[in-house]
């Protein structure tokens, strides 16, 4: 941009924040409904809220946040100087003026982002399109200061006495405490919460069933690596090196994750298994039950318990009918290691999401003979460049990384779907020969919710869709043949039975049927009770416009979700993590 092109959109945007500013003050929804576009969209995360929350509409928005501005003293609203200047962009096919701001309130600083369409009259005052407050700190409690308040003397002059490594020994043990917060879950999920509560001085344990820290990724099928590049997959205060490949294979997912322990002194219990808990509504703690690996048992009174399970932590092991007729194996995907003991062999594979796409193409490369079962449509994408697309916000060089994950988080459900419906039509453009081999193949297509492609159905049922590394190119050459599964009548000792008479012979048949979702686990763990009382998990609230439940408090009190991928668990940990403590300090309710 030119000087006085980067002047004028800099005016533009001081402007309407010193109008925003002015109007907030007042208190008054009259004075805010103008500066906003009739389809604007305000995205709250914590800062005025107390909650992940978004509102639509310029009246809707002005009478929320009108007396939510003046109660929190929101003020100092500024283009923030330390980030990517107010730029030119496009946003959902529209060319946008984009800000980061930032601005304080009763309780901490804050930071956000502002977007104006340039489609509108350019002589007419500037109406914001989107615009994002977040809560970004809390004041007194900054990580920095709490960091500067840890550090203990330069030198110990008893050596003998306790040190670095006895400290970790004892703190880990809590032998005579109890942690603020549980953590059940010990997954990048459950890792970004416990190192974004330690940096904030929050004591936090995580437990997690495994022998070590990452074997829910070590213990994975061989082949498996992050099916998304790199630059997105960053963990919180410690990034991935730059030496490292753009697709992560699964070990070094797993090893980075133990030494991310180690490194962020994050409290951690392997071969734990979370029983259940209750909880005490007079004294607003949980009493949590623990078994250790050597049997003994643990009560615990956390005051929360993030359940870090991921979207979907238990198999799902439909009715199949007739399948109790098969004499072979029957595995679910989650069980599934390595396709070399099936060489030369007849393998079904039970489902077509992501796992039943690798563990086919896994039985292929290791000489089995695998045909796949399609239950429902399923949307398939190249990897590349195809399935990156949407992850625009973090392709190619420009902001840092904390900038491109505050531009992820302020971008409203209703631009994302826009989005995304623009990034589907031509992802299927570029992947037309794929597709249409899949379909010659015999393999049903679908493209997402209204054509929105595959985030959306991660984010609505966690599956559903795959990324192609190959599999889909053995379908369509027909060396992976696929059997719908309204075509078979039934299972038989030997296999399973089609309408048409034939008979596909298996020694094996793997259920990659996917997982049920967190509510089963929350029902089976603490009981109906506070399951209903929680609500539902993951899926989007249509009122609220965001996943149910997830990094924002529940209907339950001390019960909090965090789950999805790297880049979601690194954004959105964060202000989970500012809600607790705001709660450890009492500055928040509701």
């Amino acid at each position: 941009m030119g000087a006085d092109q980067t002047s004028r959109i800099l005016a533009t945007v001081t402007d309407w924040l010193t109008r925003l500013e002015a109007a907030a003050g007042s208190g008054d929804p009259a004075g805010l409904a103008p500066l906003f576009r009739q389809d604007a969209h305000w995205r709250d995360a914590m800062a005025l809220t107390w909650r992940l929350v978004t509102v639509s509409g310029s009246d809707a928005i002005a009478g929320d946040l009108a007396p939510l501005a003046r109660a929190r003293a929101l003020r100092g609203l500024r283009v923030d100087p330390g980030r990517c200047p107010p730029r030119v962009v496009s946003r959902a096919g529209v060319e946008t003026i984009e800000a980061l701001i930032a601005f304080e309130t009763d309780v901490g600083r804050c930071n956000g982002v502002v977007r104006f369409r340039l489609d509108g009259d350019p002589a007419a005052p500037a109406k914001a399109w989107t615009l994002l407050t977040a809560l970004d700190e809390l004041r007194g409690h900054e990580e920095a200061t709490l960091r500067a308040a840890r550090e203990g003397p330069v030198f110990d002059r008893e050596f003998s006495g306790p040190n670095w490594a006895d400290r970790r020994r004892e703190a880990v043990a809590y032998a005579d405490r109890d942690p603020a917060v549980l953590i059940v879950g010990g997954g990048h999920a459950g890792l970004t919460i416990a190192a974004r509560l330690g940096q904030l001085g929050v004591d936090a344990l995580v437990v997690d069933r495994m022998r070590r820290v990452g074997d829910n990724w070590r213990l994975r099928y061989h082949g498996l690596k992050l099916h998304n590049q790199v630059h997105s997959n960053h963990l919180p205060y410690m990034p991935f090196p730059p030496t490292w490949p753009t697709y992560i294979p699964k070990d070094m997912v797993a090893n980075w994750l133990e030494l991310y322990v180690e490194a962020m002194e994050i409290n951690f219990w392997t071969r734990t298994a979370f029983e259940g808990a209750v909880y005490d509504d007079r004294r607003a703690t949980w009493s949590a039950r623990l078994r250790r690996d050597d049997g003994t048992v643990r009560e615990m009174r956390p005051r929360h318990i993030v359940m870090a399970t991921s979207v979907s932590g238990t198999p799902n092991l439909p009715d199949i009918p007739t399948l109790e007729r098969f004499a072979g194996a029957v595995t679910h995907s989650s069980g599934f290691a390595d396709g070399a003991p099936w060489r030369d062999r007849d393998v079904l594979v039970f489902g077509t999401g992501t796992s039943a796409h690798d563990i086919a193409q896994d039985l292929h490369g290791n000489g089995a003979r695998v045909t796949m079962i399609q239950r429902s449509p399923t949307l398939v994408v190249n990897i590349e460049p195809s399935a990156q697309l949407y992850d625009g916000v973090y392709l190619g060089p420009g902001p840092s990384l904390d900038d491109r994950d505050l531009i992820n988080a302020s971008m409203p459900l209703a631009l994302m779907r826009r989005a995304h419906r623009l990034i589907t039509d031509e992802v299927r453009r570029l992947d037309k020969p794929l597709l249409d081999g899949l379909e010659r193949a015999g393999f049903r297509l679908d493209f997402g919710e209204d054509g929105t492609g595959w985030p959306l159905k991660y984010r609505t049922r966690g599956g559903g869709y795959y990324f192609n590394v190959g599999c889909s190119d053995l379908i369509a050459a027909g060396a992976i043949p696929v059997v719908q599964y309204a075509d078979i009548e039934g299972f038989a000792p030997d296999g399973a039975r089609l309408r048409d008479g034939r008979s596909l012979p298996a020694e094996l048949i793997v259920l990659a049927t996917g997982y049920k979702g967190q509510e089963h686990l929350v029902r089976s763990l603490f009981g109906d009770a506070v399951a209903d009382r929680a609500g539902p998990v993951w899926g989007f609230d249509p009122v609220a416009q965001e996943l149910r439940n997830m990094w924002t408090p529940t209907g339950h009190p001390g019960l909090w979700f965090t789950a999805g991928a790297f880049s979601q668990c690194r954004v959105y940990s964060k202000y989970l993590a500012l809600r607790i403590k705001a709660e450890e300090l009492g500055v928040c309710a509701g």
